[in-house]
């Protein structure tokens, strides 16, 4: 609980929200919040809150040109003053000398920021960069030399920044160092969120490996692939119904393309930011169909940008796993292994199951969904990880 409600915290929710919708969101009071987060952390949400902003412009300082004013706005400060006031009391001098210290010292500023986010250890990093490579769309994501790739779009006080990241693996520290387009400097803070969640960071392996027992024995730092966009893993995911991995990364580039919004970036390759729930909502569904989808998946892919635009359908990792399950099951032509891929990835829900995916099957070598379903109930609640395992043994086969 404590979790989720920083994730919104670092994703600016109580900057926009205040304490009482997020609370809401969770399901709980705002009292029982600030207590939760304080037995958590040690703090209070606002003190985190406040912290986190503090964080991030002394990066924003030191590791690139921005302005400071720019600086103020981006960390999530409503104005330049008090920006200078709080940054004085935590790191006893204005936000302009630090600037100065790191100039006279030589330090370069880059023309990216340069973050670096932390897991617990062990991290798979080849496995979970090698399946989100394969699935990749094309224009959107990419694999670069041991990295990750992606185009963005972050919509903040209702006005969309465009821009690209890229992921890798720290040298350094049990980390991932993140490159972020300057572009994107004013919502660092929700893109940093999103690469948390695409690269499962909150995962606790030692939970994990010691609930799944022998079945992850061989790779204890494997993680389940997130979301960066939920819409756009949705539309995927359908997309994927009973075709190729190939095949439907193929029609996911076209769709891309086709709806997408161009973005210039440093990588001749990544072209395009993939369309929004608002966008394929106002298609004509011959057009979808033209990109060689059949009828019954365009319906779908329409249904699901409908519920989304209008805000009935949530898919993020803090929305309410049983209603987002209950919406995606209501859609037409959705069936329970699309709701339960879904759930896996874009709502990060650690005990999805989708028991009748052929993987699964092929790996427990056994047919009949019931017994399959069965057999899960050993690795609850954490069967999403139980399905990555499952499916890697298939790779090393």
């Amino acid at each position: 609980m404590a979790q989720a409600a920083a994730s919104l915290i670092e994703d600016r929710a109580l900057d926009a929200e205040g304490l009482a919708p997020i609370a809401a969101r969770l399901g709980i009071s705002d009292r029982h919040l600030r207590r939760a987060f304080g037995a958590e952390f040690g703090v209070s949400p606002i003190a985190f809150a406040q912290t986190q902003r503090l964080l991030l412009a002394k990066r924003l300082l030191t590791d690139t040109t921005l302005p400071v004013t720019e600086i103020a706005l981006a960390s999530g400060f409503g104005s330049l003053r008090r920006f200078n006031a709080l940054f004085k009391q935590r790191y006893r001098l204005q936000p302009s000398q630090l600037r100065r210290n790191m100039q006279r010292g030589g330090v370069p500023a880059a023309d990216m920021l340069l973050c670096e986010l932390s897991f617990r250890p062990p991290y798979d990093w080849l496995s979970i960069r090698s399946f989100l490579g394969a699935r990749g769309i094309a224009g959107v994501e990419m694999l670069g030399d041991d990295s990750y790739r992606r185009t963005v779009r972050v919509t903040s006080d209702g006005r969309d920044h465009y821009g690209w990241i890229e992921v890798g693996l720290s040298r350094t520290s049990p980390a991932l160092r993140v490159a972020v387009s300057l572009s994107l400097a004013r919502v660092i803070p929700s893109v940093l969120s999103r690469v948390k969640a695409l690269m499962d960071l909150s995962c606790h392996p030692s939970d994990i490996s010691m609930a799944l027992g022998l079945l992850a024995k061989g790779r204890p730092g494997l993680r389940v692939p997130g979301a960066f966009d939920g819409f756009e893993l949705a539309v995927r995911a359908i997309i994927g119904q009973q075709v190729s991995v190939a095949a439907a990364r193929t029609v996911a580039g076209r769709f891309a393309a086709a709806f997408g919004h161009p973005v210039i970036t440093p990588f001749p390759q990544l072209t395009t930011v993939f369309p929004t729930a608002a966008r394929v909502a106002d298609i004509p569904i011959g057009r979808i169909m033209r990109l060689g989808m059949t009828s019954a998946r365009a319906t779908a892919v329409m249904a699901l940008a409908r519920s989304v635009a209008d805000g009935r359908l949530v898919l993020t990792p803090q929305a309410c796993v049983e209603s987002a399950l209950e919406r995606l099951r209501e859609l037409p032509g959705v069936g329970e292994w699309t709701v339960q891929y879904i759930a896996m990835r874009a709502l990060a829900w650690p005990d999805a199951f989708p028991h009748t995916d052929l993987g699964v099957m092929n790996a427990l070598k056994e047919k009949t969904p019931r017994r399959i379903l069965a057999a899960g109930e050993v690795w609850r609640p954490w069967r999403a990880y139980a399905v990555m395992h499952l499916w890697q043994t298939l790779v090393q086969e």
